[in-house]
């Protein structure tokens, strides 16, 4: 039961930050791309590559299951939005903003894919530190 708790928890805080985070990009690039789900995807595709490779098997940190848990799963899980960037470039693609759905899907998923490469490399560059 306590690593389900451990879940929730990093699920609400990642879901907050979401939440500011969307409309922080909102506030500031306004709402006609869907910046703010970009944004979070590859800054949440950075955090868990990060924290994956630094508490690993390999890792610099030796940190319990349950705090893994609660950052990879709860934290990240509940930040990164793949759920509504798939509902807004279905939105896009139903509105004949072609284009913008086709930028959003190849700027997901190849940001997100360098992003957790970055959190990677970062996690063994700084185990090598050591």
């Amino acid at each position: 039961m306590g690593t389900y708790l451990w879940v929730a928890a990093g699920s609400a805080l990642g879901g907050m930050a979401r939440y500011w985070c969307s409309l922080w990009a909102i506030e500031r690039f306004g709402a006609t791309f869907p910046w703010g789900t970009l944004a979070v995807n590859i800054l949440g595709s950075f955090v868990i590559g990060l924290f994956g490779g630094l508490t690993g098997p390999d890792g610099r940190f030796l940190v319990s299951p349950d705090m893994r848990i609660f950052v990879m799963v709860g934290i990240c899980g509940g930040y990164t939005t793949f759920s509504s960037f798939s509902l807004q470039t279905l939105g896009l693609m139903q509105d004949g903003e072609w284009v913008r759905a086709g930028a959003n899907v190849v700027l997901s998923v190849v940001l997100c894919l360098v992003a957790v490469w970055l959190g990677v490399s970062a996690a063994g560059v700084a185990l090598k530190g050591v």
